[in-house]
């Protein structure tokens, strides 16, 4: 199971102890872009929980597949539909 916080920064301690105390299938917390916490990761990450900060997963997958145009953006398609 995955936690993934769209949250100040501030909020993360509060969102990371709502998941180890909820999740017992717990394995990675993601923080997206601009999303950090120290303390937070570290209290996870000695849990043997995965954690990434200052990401976003859209981004992380379309570098990992290949498919990075500037974040999908520069796709020489104007339009608002997929």
């Amino acid at each position: 199971d995955m936690v993934d916080i769209f949250r100040r920064s501030e909020a993360v301690p509060e969102v990371v102890e709502e998941a180890l105390a909820d999740c017992p299938d717990l394995r990675t917390i993601w923080m997206q872009i601009g999303v950090t916490h120290a303390e937070a990761a570290a209290k996870a990450e000695a849990r043997g929980i995965d954690v990434i900060q200052d990401r976003c997963p859209k981004i992380e997958y379309q570098r990992l597949f290949g498919e990075l145009r500037m974040g999908g953006f520069a796709t020489g398609i104007i339009s608002s539909k997929l």
